[in-house]
């Protein structure tokens, strides 16, 4: 009786310690290089179309003020409390400024990922070049759950976030909150 607990215990040690461990490599190693491929370009694509809504958005805000300056348009409002003003509009350019470079930053990570990515025959070395890339869009989802920028920009950052959690989980990485 006590010998075959014993075989019982030392066969349940010998599968935890030889199939255990292969099940968790093959939930990491479960995506093809080629399917990761496609997530990265899915993220480059995003990144790119993102930081063009960006900047055509600031050229019309920008066409929109200089037109209406030369019409000689008013706002309804008063500018009563001029300090209160500046206030805002430094706050709203710091905020421009740093959604625009995090999403700079973003672009060069992803850059470097998809550089050092093309020429390995595991994409899993790559790994710390997908941390970066998480650590620069989580630096862009605070400013964007932060700032307003309309449901427009809040659109084009939910699919572009889908996409990067999506090939986080590639590496086997937390993905990003909302």
């Amino acid at each position: 009786m006590q010998r075959t607990t014993l075989t019982v215990i030392c066969r349940t040690a010998v599968f935890c310690a030889v199939i255990l461990p292969m099940t968790t490599l093959a939930q990491i190693n479960s995506f093809t290089k080629a399917q990761v491929a496609d997530r990265i370009r899915k993220v480059e694509d995003g990144v790119d179309e993102f930081q063009k809504y960006l900047e055509n958005r600031g050229e019309d805000a920008s066409n929109r003020a200089s037109s209406a300056q030369s019409s000689g348009a008013t706002t309804r409002r008063k500018s009563a409390n001029s300090a209160n003003t500046d206030a805002r509009r430094n706050q709203a350019k710091q905020t421009k400024d740093d959604l625009e470079d995090g999403m700079d930053d973003l672009n060069r990570s992803t850059n470097r990922l998809r550089r050092k990515f093309d020429p390995t025959s595991n994409y899993l070395e790559t790994k710390v070049q997908m941390e970066q890339v998480m650590d620069s869009a989580r630096r862009v989802n605070q400013v964007m759950v932060k700032g307003n920028y309309g449901t427009q920009a809040e659109r084009y950052w939910a699919a572009l976030r889908t996409n990067i959690n999506d090939l986080a989980r590639c590496y086997n990485l937390t993905p990003m909150g909302a």
